[in-house]
């Protein structure tokens, strides 16, 4: 299913009313960091650095060489590495939020136009899965602070995090509206494992140079296929069951 629905989201990610919804999210999320790095990129270099100072890591950094010339700038190189991240994770959100149901009622028509549509979500339950998502996502990087500064971990901490987040905001988007209440709860229960791997890997994704700017779009198509294709599933499965005993 992962692999069916990765392919699918590349067949519908050619489509030129796709290939728009590519463009403006990020570019809307790329204008507000700049806009805010221009405005306060020094400040929170500062403020990191006295926070992170405050580190009995960082001190033993100072120290050493060529480690010391990196503590000695540690708050913009803790910006400048986290500024790609924050430009992927605003335009999921942005995404989720606006570009989703264009996306969902795109695939839907042209993949799964048998799928009744069931609402069992909405505009309001869509807004707080996304604000409950960058908080639990906030929460995270701030409890795990500390980690950031150890090389091994820099290169996994960003794939699961913004891997959950992926998963968190598109899963709910991409079935809100055809799935009713008991199926959107039974497909992010018995689908957590699946849903939080494909989340991984369009985080994997997010980190091919250039390509990865395009990555939320594209994660959006590959969970709803995911989700719906599920959905079809399940609704099938009890028709296929029955059609069997009765062949009995």
């Amino acid at each position: 299913m992962l692999a069916q629905s990765l392919i699918r989201a590349v067949v519908s990610l050619a489509h030129p009313r796709m290939l728009l919804l590519m463009i403006w999210p990020v570019l809307v999320a790329l204008a507000l960091w700049i806009a805010l790095a221009i405005l306060f990129w020094t400040q929170a270099a500062q403020w990191i650095e006295v926070t992170l100072r405050q580190s009995s890591m960082v001190e033993l950094m100072i120290e050493y060489w060529p480690l010391a010339l990196f503590a000695a700038h540690i708050g913009w190189v803790v910006l400048a590495l986290a500024f790609v991240p924050l430009v992927l994770v605003t335009a999921v959100l942005i995404i989720g939020m606006f570009a989703m149901p264009v996306m969902v009622n795109h695939v839907a028509e042209r993949d799964y136009p048998e799928l009744d549509r069931r609402r069992g979500g909405s505009l309001a339950g869509s807004v707080w899965n996304s604000v409950a998502a960058l908080l639990w996502l906030a929460a995270l990087v701030a409890v795990t602070l500390p980690l950031w500064l150890f090389p091994l971990f820099w290169p996994l901490l960003p794939l699961l995090f913004y891997g959950y987040l992926n998963q968190r905001v598109f899963r709910y988007d991409a079935l809100c509206e055809h799935a009713s209440e008991e199926e959107l709860a039974q497909i992010m229960r018995a689908d957590r494992g699946p849903l939080f791997g494909l989340g991984v890997i369009i985080a994997l994704v997010g980190h091919v140079p250039v390509l990865g700017f395009f990555s939320p779009i594209y994660g959006g198509l590959a969970f709803i296929h995911y989700g719906l294709g599920r959905l079809r599933e399940m609704r099938t499965a009890p028709i296929e069951g029955a059609a069997r005993r009765v062949s009995e």
